[in-house]
């Protein structure tokens, strides 16, 4: 069943039939028993009455015997009840119209069920030892139950009168209680897909509040995803008119001169404008698969020396440029993702050796604090009001280097957290250069030797 308003209707008038069953079944039980109740006092009465008038002599003990199976109908009884009276010696006395003519019972007094000519009755009986007779006062169990089920009765008639427009009446009550949602479908329908304004959740119903607050998360994360995409969309544009623009300039230059100077130069601006773009394209692509890609669980460790080892022998070669790595390095290994992992390990690592253009050394080598693995160039830093935003798309800063495309340490911040590693970028205090260090909240990252050199 699809259908809500459907769903509600048949739960409601099942829990209302439901509960008017129990009702019925409830009422019907006491009534039994209240009705049982009621109808042996007043056997007991009638009992009680008719033994009163022999004793007061409106039936004299000598008509008493001399009347033997005749039948009286005093006029206080109703037509279900029926009297006898039996002498004690067994003879009957006297017995009302419709009273059997068996004894009604042969337990001397009190109350007692006995069937009596094919149907059962109940029987209340008084015994008089001075006037030796006892009288007998019953009635039909059947016509009891035929005075319970006519009430039953007369409760369910009404209920299957009532039940259709009770039904209408929920089925109409629903659609109006349902009428918020509507109103909030109708009113998404009718937007375009630009309008991404947050719906009226403070006027909503509580029970449809939540959908709206979440409708409105939705909202924002989606017009934050469009906004970051026309982000990303226009820088990268941006950035890639620069390097072709400059691949077009330098090759009409190598085909306009004739000097072989000029004609290397321009070549040469073409090898970096080539490079550049092919980087540009290459972290883009890294950078739409980290943010569209699921974060997979930490599944195993990793061994930074060994990861480190092999980024560096990828590496194109640099001229003038000499890579360290601290023996402290062997014995880390770190919590995370090794294909994240390595992608920012590789990030820092070109970031480092590009922000040296005139030779250095890049330095490896694990934290002061033992929590995490630290890159030191010896390049110009970065200005202490920009350490907060290189880590933003497209972000180059005041030190760009020629082939950089801001994209780098943008992807190492992404991947870090991904690996459950904090980036912090520091100016170096022994000089000049940038220290970027990974750090994880994983106490476990064991260091070998206490004398290893720390990052400062």
């Amino acid at each position: 069943m699809t259908s809500l308003r459907k769903r509600l209707f048949v739960i409601l008038i099942a829990a209302t039939g439901l509960i008017w069953l129990s009702a019925v079944a409830w009422i019907y039980l006491d009534s039994r028993s209240k009705l049982e109740h009621v109808l042996d006092t007043r056997l007991q009465e009638a009992a009680k009455m008719v033994h009163s008038l022999v004793d007061a002599g409106r039936m004299p003990e000598t008509a008493i015997a001399g009347l033997p199976g005749a039948t009286v109908e005093p006029a206080f009884y109703e037509r279900q009840l029926s009297c006898q009276i039996w002498s004690l010696d067994g003879r009957l006395v006297a017995r009302s119209s419709g009273a059997p003519g068996s004894q009604l019972t042969d337990q001397a007094a009190g109350f007692s069920d006995r069937t009596v000519d094919g149907e059962r009755w109940r029987v209340y009986a008084v015994e008089d030892a001075q006037k030796g007779i006892r009288v007998m006062v019953g009635d039909r169990i059947g016509l009891r139950h035929r005075l319970v089920n006519d009430l039953i009765a007369g409760l369910l008639a009404p209920a299957l009168l009532i039940a259709p427009l009770l039904g209408l009446l929920i089925w109409f009550s629903l659609g109006r209680g349902l009428r918020p949602l509507a109103s909030m479908a109708a009113e998404l329908k009718s937007r375009d897909a630009e309008d991404m304004r947050p719906l009226a959740a403070a006027e909503a119903p509580i029970e449809v509040r939540p959908l709206a607050e979440a409708l409105n998360g939705l909202f924002d994360k989606v017009a934050a995803a469009r906004r970051h995409e026309r982000e990303i969309t226009a820088f990268a544009a941006h950035e890639l008119r620069t390097p072709l623009a400059g691949l077009k300039t330098q090759a009409q230059i190598a085909l306009a001169t004739t000097d072989a100077s000029i004609r290397e130069g321009a070549l040469r601006q073409i090898l970096i404008s080539v490079d550049r773009t092919a980087r540009l394209v290459r972290q883009l692509l890294t950078l739409a698969k980290l943010e569209t890609e699921q974060q997979a669980p930490a599944t195993g460790r990793v061994r930074i020396s060994g990861l480190l080892a092999e980024i560096i022998d990828g590496a194109v070669p640099a001229a003038g440029i000499s890579v360290e790595l601290d023996p402290g390095l062997a014995a880390l290994d770190v919590p995370g993702d090794r294909e994240s992992l390595a992608l920012a390990l590789r990030n820092l690592h070109e970031n480092a050796v590009q922000h040296m253009p005139g030779g250095g050394v890049v330095s490896w080598r694990p934290t002061a604090d033992g929590r995490g693995v630290a890159v030191l160039d010896q390049g110009p830093g970065i200005p202490q009001e920009e350490l907060g935003l290189v880590t933003q798309r497209f972000y180059r800063g005041r030190h760009k280097s020629p082939t950089g495309t801001g994209l780098g340490l943008t992807i190492v911040d992404i991947a870090a957290r991904r690996v459950g590693a904090l980036l912090v970028l520091s100016n170096r205090t022994d000089g000049p250069g940038l220290q970027a260090a990974l750090f994880w909240n994983d106490a476990s990252p064991v260091f070998g030797k206490a004398g290893a050199n720390p990052a400062g």
